[in-house]
């Protein structure tokens, strides 16, 4: 297995297990007690300013669709078309994930007093970003589409190397 491959299995199950626990955020304050606990520990606010579970669903979706994109450039799982779509979309899940984790560390380091929020952002979720986010760069960075000028060299070659066997 190639270290590409390794990195973007890697980045790929971390996505889709951090979309899978938003998934189950949309009905359930698991593995915390209940929505206050919640709320100030994984969101950082108020019971009552708690993000509606339409929304909390759709970073469920967006971080299985950055699952699916770092699977595909890392050639783990057959593309889609446009192949534009997954070579732009893996630089995007890395910028995101490079920006989210960055501001936390900042925002979070910067915090006058430390909450629960605070705390567990400094120690998990803005670490867990910036590696999640490092590695789908590094997918990004050591794969590329081939383009149109190699995909009629490589079939100049093969037309060559047919001829030469007849």
């Amino acid at each position: 297995m190639t270290l590409t491959k390794l990195a973007g299995g890697t980045a790929a199950v971390g996505l889709g297990a951090v979309g899978a626990l938003h998934g189950i955020w949309t009905f359930s304050p698991w593995p915390l007690a209940g929505r206050a606990e919640f709320a100030r520990t994984v969101v950082g606010v108020a019971e009552a300013d708690l993000p509606a579970p339409e929304l909390t669903a759709a970073v469920a979706a967006a971080l299985g669709a950055a699952s699916y994109v770092v699977a595909a450039r890392a050639e783990l799982v057959p593309q889609l078309r446009p192949r534009r779509l997954v070579d732009q979309g893996v630089w995007g899940v890395a910028g995101v994930l490079l920006l989210r984790g960055a501001a936390g560390l900042v925002f979070s380091g910067l915090a006058g007093r430390p909450t629960d929020f605070t705390r567990w952002d400094l120690a998990l979720y803005s670490p867990l970003c910036l590696a999640l986010g490092g590695l789908t760069a590094y997918v990004a960075a050591s794969t590329h589409a081939p383009r149109r000028q190699d995909r009629r060299h490589a079939i100049r070659r093969l037309k060559d190397l047919r001829n030469r066997g007849s």
